[in-house]
């Protein structure tokens, strides 16, 4: 069996999306044919074979200052004996550029990509531009200023140049040897090109780098991924994808790459035939031009005179789930394994090696019939589509028959294909919809025989589809009608579990009626807590209209935009203490999982924090004593129980001191209950299993073998084949 090594992280600045890369090259690699050996560089260029423990992590921090400890630390000298091959999963310097290349060569390890000089060139943009002009292929006009031109600006010599090259703000500035919009800029006036032309330039260390001042190109802007045929050795250039900006965005930036649901992109891209087949042929020449082998991403604009102008070429693409490769090769009929497959392929025939087939498959026996219902209609469909994409790529097709089930936003269903499920926002699916086969409520038992719920807020979470699915007599993940119905509602829950003895925050739910007419009792609340406090929807998740006021003043605002969409507003006390998220498995008899504590920048968990590669960090287990880290874990599966939670939950909290607490005693203050929790890629929830000894696949099943064991008595799952099912997951 082939050895392939992943190699992510990296000493660029793109290593977070390096890590998200690798981690999805590792789920989707074909274990029937490869041995997957997880290779993890630090920003310092020490190499580790990376324990599947800190595959799923969502933030390199967390897991990097363990690896000395628990991780092997391995030579470059020593990779030929560990990997057959390496399918770089990198990005940026030290990546894409040649040197990571030449040490591969010398090392003679096979590896994915392009070769050196091609690397090389193609990294360096001020000669990729050259190269491609040389050619007769339109890019951008401008010019290039070293760091010694930077520091010693002189605004008469640069505008100098900017006048006899005809250049007009406003301009694009840009590092010359970065990726992934990282120090890119748009200019509008002079006075503001200084400042610009500094961060571009130091962007990514103190020794600075020679940047770009480029005219901003005005047009289609798209991306086009070139794939190479390994039978035949043509180059296939996919269906292009048309990038929109988001409002009020002058560039395509990181947080719309990466953010769930922030890219707004058109694949095929919305222009004519021959427009799409001009996009493709001017990407294949680029790429010949370059030198790139095997694969290519071509950035550019398709202009309204019909020119088509390259901005930039990439050897390597983003890999993570929903990235503009996989998306694009969905319209081919290509699944991730498959064009992760397609790739290993082409590169084994260049280097004149053979892929082992095994076609000793074990005959499989009747699959269960999975159901995963994503999308819906509330502010978390984003996240669910990011969570039930995630479940359906992780259920093994050996054990299950896997059906993306998207509801749309008038919670309608319909049956999603593999290239709508690889959409990167629920927008560009409810944009397909007339095209995609609907299902009625109905039509699930004849289809499924379990339900994954991956919704998220109402009406998947609070007990709507729990309630429903129950009336079909089909089994489900997770709570039932009461508990998710009590824990969707923040106020009840608290009220709810202060009676059985927990501790909870000082909280008020303040209607709209009582808000406009001043009502006392609130009044008097406000004296009873302090500034700052903290403003939330009771009935809303993913941190969607939560303020941390500080005065009166704050206070009135951020309840005037909870009241713009809401009936009542939940004021709490703010606690003091280390905030702490806990995933809970079981029924009957629960089990907390590892604490992970949370790290906020700010006053409070942040969207981006949660979801954006590189932006939030947990650190699991909670830096805690192990008496306390147990202390919390008791609680919260005793708060779990009291509830009647059933599958799994996380449960959001915070860890008291004695000598922080009010009472003088330690204590453990329930934030929130979240009975569908987040299963994005790299969920806190999978780094607490994976600290159990549970894989994220292992997780999910053992979700599914709680579900079933909680409906066995309805007479779609017999008890012997649920038992079958739970033996074969064990």
């Amino acid at each position: 069996m082939l050895k392939v090594g992943v190699l992510m992280g990296g000493m660029s600045i793109e290593r977070e999306v390096s890590f998200n890369s690798g981690r999805t090259i590792c789920d989707h690699l074909d274990t029937q044919l490869f041995q997957v050996v997880p290779l993890f560089q630090t920003a310092t260029g020490l190499l580790y074979i990376l324990p599947w423990t800190f595959l799923y992590r969502g933030k390199i921090a967390d897991f990097e200052h363990r690896l000395e400890k628990q991780a092997q630390v391995v030579t470059w000298d020593q990779l030929p004996e560990l990997i057959d091959f390496m399918y770089i999963a990198v990005h940026g310097k030290y990546a894409e550029d040649g040197r990571l290349q030449a040490m591969l060569e010398l090392l003679k390890i096979p590896y994915l990509g392009s070769k050196m000089f091609a690397s090389a060139l193609g990294m360096d943009k001020q000669q990729h531009n050259e190269h491609l002009q040389a050619h007769g292929i339109a890019v951008p006009q401008g010019l290039s200023l070293t760091v010694d031109q930077i520091k010693n600006f002189d605004n008469r010599i640069i505008d100098q140049k900017l006048q006899d090259l005809g250049l007009q703000f406003p301009l694009i500035v840009k590092p010359n040897n970065e990726g992934s919009s990282f120090g890119v800029f748009v200019v509008k006036s002079f006075d503001q090109l200084e400042q610009a032309l500094l961060k571009a330039c130091y962007i990514s260390d103190d020794a600075g780098q020679c940047v770009l001042i480029e005219e901003k190109i005005v047009g289609m802007e798209f991306t086009c991924i070139i794939l190479t045929d390994h039978i035949t050795g043509q180059l296939q250039a996919l269906p292009a994808t048309q990038v929109l900006k988001s409002a009020g965005k002058d560039i395509f930036d990181y947080q719309q790459k990466y953010m769930p649901g922030a890219v707004h992109e058109k694949t095929p891209a919305d222009c004519s035939v021959d427009a799409m087949k001009k996009i493709q042929e001017t990407s294949i020449a680029a790429m010949q031009a370059i030198g790139f082998t095997n694969l290519a991403r071509i950035d550019g604009f398709l202009t309204e005179d019909g020119r088509v102008v390259i901005i930039d070429s990439n050897p390597l693409s983003g890999m993570g789930p929903a990235t503009f490769l996989f998306r694009q090769a969905a319209e081919v009929g290509m699944s991730h394994a498959q064009v992760i497959n397609h790739l290993i392929a082409t590169e084994l025939k260049s280097y004149k090696m053979h892929q082992e087939k095994n076609n000793d498959m074990v005959a499989m026996k009747k699959r269960l019939k999975i159901g995963v219902l994503l999308g819906g209609p509330s502010n978390e469909r984003e996240i669910s589509l990011e969570s039930g994409r995630n479940i359906v790529y992780k259920l093994s097709l050996e054990k299950y028959e896997v059906f993306p089930i998207y509801m749309s936003r008038q919670s309608k269903l319909f049956l999603l294909d593999h290239k709508s499920l690889v959409c990167h926002s629920t927008q560009e699916i409810e944009d397909l919809i007339e095209n995609l086969p609907s299902l009625g409520w109905s039509d699930l038992p004849k289809l499924i025989d379990f339900v994954f719920i991956a919704l998220h807020g109402s009406p998947g979470e609070d007990g709507t589809v729990q309630g429903a699915l129950e009336m079909l007599r089909l089994p489900y993940n997770g709570s039932g009608v009461f508990a998710s119905a009590l824990c969707m509602d923040k106020f009840k829950t608290t009220q709810y579990l202060a009676r059985k003895g927990f501790d909870v925050p000082q909280s008020f739910l303040l209607s709209y009626h009582d808000w406009i007419n001043k009502n006392q009792s609130f009044e008097h609340f406000l004296t009873t807590i302090s500034y700052p406090c903290i403003v939330k929807p009771h009935d809303d998740g993913c941190s969607v209209m939560v303020a941390c006021p500080s005065d009166r003043n704050e206070l009135e605002n951020a309840l005037q935009t909870i009241f713009m969409e809401k009936k009542f507003a939940l004021i709490e006390e703010k606690i003091i203490g280390m905030e702490l998220t806990v995933g809970v498995l079981g029924n009957q008899d629960p089990v907390a999982l590892t604490p992970s504590q949370t790290v906020v920048a700010g006053n409070l968990l942040s969207l981006e924090e949660k979801f954006l590669p590189g932006a939030g960090e947990n650190q699991t287990p909670a830096l805690l004593p192990d008496e306390d880290l147990q202390f919390v874990r008791q609680t919260i599966a005793g708060m779990y129980k009291a509830i009647g939670c059933r599958g799994y939950a996380r449960i959001d909290c915070f860890f008291q001191s004695a000598q922080q607490s009010p009472t003088g005693q330690k204590r453990v203050v329930l934030i929130e209950i979240n009975t569908l929790p987040g299963m994005t890629p790299a969920t806190c929830i999978f780094h607490q299993a994976a600290e159990e000894g549970m894989r994220p696949m292992e997780f999910i099943d053992r979700i599914i073998q709680l579900g079933l064991q909680e409906h066995v008595h309805f007479n779609l799952v017999s008890v012997d084949q649920a038992l079958h099912v739970q033996n074969s997951l064990q």
